[in-house]
């Protein structure tokens, strides 16, 4: 990282000096379809309401994609606040009727400004903010046998987020970078920025959709690279580049579902930790009764994951109790396991994951959804989370039902012993109850294990 490089610049902006945890080296394949993700929720989620619509602050490449972007931007253009693109004179865009919207400005960057080497997209509005940062690496960041050979080889530092804080911080990097080839403008994108930050978040971004699309656009951009490097490479270099690959891929969608995931704790104000103590104690429940390492691993992201099915769900849900829904919103309810299914079938890498939360609400008696699988036909680790997440949800409020203890708990959930949960799971998660109630051991709070792309916040 250059010192002037806006990474390197953020980086000690932020209190910790710490970068978020996306930060990486990406292939520019994912970089697109980061990109494109982000614009295409602002051209299908921004609400109508003009004090809604985001500030959107672009910079480009020299001598990259800039037409083809040029028309995308027009669009966008529509349903945002205002538009800054910093590019090089000739890009195109003074020309192209986008660089004519009112509501849009070009700033010229100078070819030796450190800005023409970074590709960066921030997204600031009233209810989210989303950014993607990145800057290529240079011939001598390449191995001399890893100098790329496409275009889809080549390779960037880079880092996306949804945290508002590094967003801010990154905004006013950039919009002081633009100062000194427009004042005018920097001071009129600081009043937006500032008017943004002040603006009541009364409207609730819901994020569920970019964040599929992103899933979505690196499935893609996986299969479009491993297309390319087959019609330029061996098959044996192909073959150990597509795993490398895969694996990146892997990660940045598995965090796609983590933020997913930590968004509903965040909407739940009366349970804001519930995937963690979750995913604690089923975890905690599987060491008691011995279950192999992988099982344990499984249990811990499942728990995670497992109300990753509300995504989408309005507030209601969060705010009362199942009987005092209407239609629609206990419709996401009942249906949260298989919503969550759903979300998490589209990577294959969590399979096994996909299968235990969708089972969670299945019964021992064979009286639950979505199969109606009895006894030990559900798997052990979906019986585990059924109940884990049962005795945590009343050991919280919610709407005008206080919260129990976690003696009052454990009492509610032997009611349904052999007949919602498995007696032999019941009786496991009562000894931990009864350690803890003699002070002989803590009740979790968090896995043993934490992803390291899990929120900082979320974990203190």
């Amino acid at each position: 990282m250059l010192p002037e490089s806006t990474l390197k610049q953020l980086k000690s902006a932020l209190p910790d000096g710490q970068l978020p945890p996306s930060y990486g080296v990406y292939f520019k394949n994912t970089l697109v379809a980061l990109c494109h993700a982000l614009e295409d929720h602002i051209l299908k989620s921004t609400p109508d309401d003009p004090q809604q619509h985001p500030l959107v602050l672009v910079t480009f490449q020299q001598g990259k994609w800039y037409l083809q972007e040029a028309d995308r931007y027009y669009d966008i253009a529509q349903r945002s606040r205002h538009i800054a693109i910093a590019a090089v004179a000739e890009s195109g865009f003074d020309s192209h009727k986008t660089g004519k919207l009112d509501n849009v400005s070009l700033v010229h960057l100078k070819q030796e400004d450190p800005l023409i080497e970074e590709w960066n997209l921030i997204i600031l509005a009233p209810g989210y903010a989303a950014m993607v940062l990145c800057r290529e690496l240079s011939s001598e960041d390449y191995r001399a046998d890893t100098q790329p050979q496409t275009d889809a080889e080549r390779k960037f530092y880079g880092l996306w987020t949804f945290d508002r804080l590094p967003v801010e911080e990154s905004a006013k990097i950039l919009i002081e970078g633009m100062r000194s080839y427009n004042p005018e403008l920097a001071d009129k994108l600081s009043k937006m920025q500032q008017a943004i930050a002040e603006t009541p978040q009364d409207v609730s971004i819901d994020l569920t959709g970019v964040v599929s699309r992103i899933v979505t656009y690196l499935q893609t951009s996986q299969q479009q690279l491993v297309t390319i490097n087959r019609q330029t490479r061996e098959l044996v270099d192909l073959e150990g580049q597509a795993r490398k690959l895969n694996r990146n891929l892997a990660a940045s969608k598995l965090q796609a579902f983590l933020r997913m995931a930590q968004r509903v704790d965040e909407k739940d104000k009366d349970n804001p930790l519930a995937s963690l103590q979750v995913s604690a104690l089923a975890e905690t429940i599987g060491q008691l009764l011995d279950l192999p390492t992988l099982q344990l691993r499984r249990l811990r992201l499942a728990g995670l994951l497992y109300r990753i099915g509300l995504a989408e769900a309005p507030k209601e849900v969060f705010t009362h109790t199942p009987e005092q829904l209407n239609d629609s919103s206990y419709d996401f309810w009942r249906d949260r396991a298989m919503l969550g299914s759903q979300l998490l079938s589209t990577m294959p890498e969590l399979k096994a994951i996909k299968d235990i939360v969708g089972h969670q609400l299945e019964h021992w008696d064979g009286s639950g959804k979505p199969d109606g699988l009895k006894g030990e036909d559900n798997g052990i680790e979906a019986r585990i989370l059924g109940l884990v997440a049962y005795f945590q949800e009343l050991t919280q409020p919610r709407g005008d039902r206080d919260s129990l203890s976690l003696g009052e708990a454990l009492e509610k959930c032997e009611s349904y012993k052999e007949t919602w949960f498995d007696p032999t799971l019941v009786d496991t998660l009562a000894n931990i109850i009864r350690l803890v109630e003699m002070g002989l051991m803590a009740l979790p709070d968090q896995p043993s294990q934490l992803p390291a792309i899990w929120l900082e916040e979320a974990t203190k």
